[in-house]
């Protein structure tokens, strides 16, 4: 089944984002502090849909582009974007966890790079795709993979969900989602099982919350309504996804791969994944990885050796500014979706 929606959403997004105007978040920013120039090797490590990236060959004559993302929609994204800037695009599909072999096969090495780009966090493609499962107010299967179907046995939201004992659910709900309801929410997701209510769309588990928090109403940062699953839509994505610990080890891989003077620049959208940023531009990092949560209910497994980490923590940053960057007024109106976009940019001295 998820093989087939793989094949039909692909086909049906890519058509419909060729006439859709992609807004990144903050390119303007990004574009200055990266500060691309004609015949760098550029890396974006979140493609999306390519609207940082299009801007990047667009403004940098003979740029060299990297394109990676887990998502084989984006992907295809890139691919078409190779097609306009043929030799300047390089498509890549995988994790961060899966460049260095990528990598390699291309014959790039080591401070070979010259900037390299996050934007972190779920796509608007994947928010706007119901089949995918993403979102809380469109009606879809409880999918949430980013990687779609290219590894078929890793679980899906509604898999966790159906095997999680009350505990394990308790913190993914709590530690991803910070939601404070996160122990009511987990014993009804486990109660659901005992009436053989088994959750398998986003509408069920929606429902589900809703019927928990009750009547209380929840604002986002623009003082809109916002949905009481949010919070655990969250931290059910960042889960399967194994989201933390891949965002932990792309900061990695970016201070290996960058040359001295190299420029990094990262999105972030929650508190989450900002704080791993910025322990990692302060040199703050303690342990290999963020993860504190049981990993029995998914099949990931990052390979991070101690020698790199102790490589990282020596390492050295240059912040190119002080305070967080933030979207301007005029961005957020234009684009509500950057409302809660962080940028942190900096320069790999050592």
């Amino acid at each position: 089944m998820y093989g087939i929606i793989n094949k039909v959403y692909v086909r049906k997004y890519s058509l419909y984002f060729k006439g859709l105007s992609h807004t990144p978040v903050m390119v303007n920013e990004v574009l200055k502090y990266l500060m691309p120039e004609p015949n760098q090797i550029l890396l974006d490590m979140t493609f999306g849909a390519g609207g940082h990236s299009r801007r990047i060959v667009e403004t940098t004559p003979n740029i060299k582009l990297i394109a990676l993302d887990r998502d084989p929609v984006a992907h295809n994204y890139a691919c078409e974007l190779e097609k306009e800037y043929p030799k300047q695009v390089l498509p890549l599909l995988g994790r961060f966890s899966e460049l260095p072999d990528l990598l390699k096969s291309n014959g790039l090495k080591r401070n070979s790079i010259d900037a390299i780009l996050f934007d972190f966090g779920c796509s608007s493609m994947q928010f706007d795709t119901p089949e995918r499962g993403f979102s809380v107010v469109k009606e879809g299967p409880l999918d949430m993979r980013m990687d779609g179907n290219r590894f078929p046995k890793n679980p899906t939201a509604a898999d966790v969900l159906a095997k999680a004992s009350e505990e394990d659910l308790y913190k993914i709900i709590k530690v991803y989602g910070e939601e404070k309801h996160a122990r009511k929410i987990a014993r009804a997701i486990v109660e659901a099982r005992y009436l053989f209510k088994k959750l398998t769309t986003t509408q069920q588990l929606a429902d589900l919350v809703d019927s928990v928090v009750g009547d209380q109403i929840r604002l986002d940062k623009l003082q809109r309504k916002s949905h009481n699953a949010t919070k655990t839509f969250q931290a059910l994505r960042i889960f399967v996804n194994n989201e933390l610990n891949e965002i932990n080890y792309g900061c990695l891989l970016a201070h290996h791969y960058l040359k001295i003077g190299g420029r990094f620049a990262a999105i972030s959208f929650h508190s989450l994944e900002d704080t791993i940023i910025k322990k990692h531009l302060t040199g703050n990092l303690i342990e290999n990885t963020p993860n504190i949560l049981p990993l029995k209910y998914c099949s990931h497994s990052l390979n991070i050796s101690k020698t790199t980490v102790e490589q990282v923590m020596k390492s050295n940053w240059h912040c190119l500014h002080k305070s967080v960057i933030l979207p301007t007024p005029e961005e957020v109106e234009d684009n509500p979706r950057s409302r809660s976009a962080k940028l942190r940019a900096a320069i790999k001295v050592s």
